[in-house]
């Protein structure tokens, strides 16, 4: 963490002095949870029990939450204590905010006066500190936090009313970034549901959910008649960057990097901005891609190019179950891929109406563009 006269680059208004260096043993303890055995466990919180809490409280946020009577000796823990995992594959999550009694594969990060509990989470945080922790793992079958490299970690700290602030600002931080992950998961169970709801189920002819004008029923059409499969191969360039599947997240449809800097060269399946990339092997992975730049997609990529279709409208298409069921039944076990003759000649409702195809193809782009927001 520096030397004794460590000082932050930078610092709330106010403060100028230098931080105390000291081992973390000399101004925290650590406390380990108890073992508590299944039949001492209730989904129910009766007659005063205690809240039992476990990993995965920490980790996932379960809904099985679990209760415990009084034990001896238990470590009760409030919502500032700082909580880590000392055993298994999750050793060196570093958790809070849960009022209750924790399991012995936890332990809790007890402060002295001279540091702030807040303070001490956003340190434990760092990326440094779990990397620090996890080479005190050792190699052992069952990996566990060393208390004696613990409390040998230098930790840096200013006097408590700094401490205190910066606690503050990063538990606020904290809770921002936890808001739009819960409007991000939100968006995402919207978008999945709309998908469902303004897409006609398989016998249907007209979508649950649809746009104010529009009545007439869609038409089945096979997929071959509204999308073909480009085949016109040429080396990668400047102009002409190549994209791999590793190059798109999967689920949703964006790169990962800018595939302009890539270096080398490759040959791939030409595209120009007017079609859609959607991934043949393994389709279960969900890789697809609507670039609105010209390049060629290298690897097991359909260039699907819309016929009297919408693109837009073709891209959301293959996002939905009814073309997920379809394009998922493909030979092959270890390397299975989508079958362009079966997928093709199946038939799919699309609206006969242009305009609609482009409203549902708006509607969606805008959702991703606020999911993307959320996440970024």
């Amino acid at each position: 963490m520096g030397d004794n006269n460590y000082k932050p680059a930078i610092r709330f208004q106010g403060f100028t002095d230098a931080w105390e260096q000291r081992k973390l043993g000399t101004v925290a303890k650590f406390r380990q949870g108890i073992q508590v055995d299944l039949d001492n466990q209730y989904t129910e919180n009766a007659d005063g029990r205690e809240r039992f809490i476990r990993i995965v409280d920490y980790t996932q946020g379960t809904d099985d939450v679990r209760y415990i009577d009084e034990v001896e000796n238990a470590n009760h823990v409030e919502e500032d204590d700082v909580v880590v995992v000392r055993y298994g594959a999750t050793a060196g999550f570093v958790g809070r905010g849960i009022t209750g009694i924790i399991a012995n594969n936890m332990f809790t990060i007890n402060p002295s006066d001279c540091l702030d509990k807040k303070f001490l989470y956003t340190f434990m945080k760092q990326d440094k500190m779990y990397e620090n922790l996890n080479s005190s793992n050792g190699s052992s079958a069952m990996p566990a936090i060393n208390f004696g490299i613990m409390n040998n970690i230098d930790i840096s700290f200013p006097n408590i009313l700094e401490q205190r602030k910066i606690g503050i600002y990063f538990d606020n931080l904290d809770n921002l970034i936890t808001l739009h992950q819960r409007k991000y998961d939100k968006l995402i169970s919207i978008k999945k549901s709309m998908l469902e709801k303004m897409f006609p189920q398989n016998g249907e002819t007209v979508p649950e959910v649809r746009f104010e004008g529009f009545t007439d029923a869609w038409e089945q059409r096979k997929f071959g008649d509204i999308a073909l499969r480009e085949a016109l191969s040429k080396e990668s360039s400047d102009d002409y960057p190549f994209v791999e599947y590793e190059d798109v997240v999967a689920e949703e449809g964006r790169l990962n990097k800018d595939i302009r800097r890539k270096e080398g060269s490759k040959k791939g399946i030409v595209f120009d901005g007017s079609q859609v990339l959607y991934g043949k092997l393994r389709p279960y992975l969900h890789n697809w891609l609507n670039p609105d730049f010209s390049g060629v997609a290298v690897g097991d990529w359909w260039v699907l190019k819309p016929q009297n279709t919408d693109k837009n409208f073709i891209y959301r298409l293959i996002q939905t179950q009814q073309f997920d069921d379809v394009a998922n039944q493909s030979a092959g076990s270890k390397m299975p891929r989508a079958d362009w003759n079966l997928v093709s000649n199946t038939e799919f409702a699309i609206p006969t109406s242009q305009d609609e195809q482009e409203k549902i193809g708006v509607y969606f782009d805008n959702l991703d563009n606020l999911i993307t927001l959320h996440q970024r």
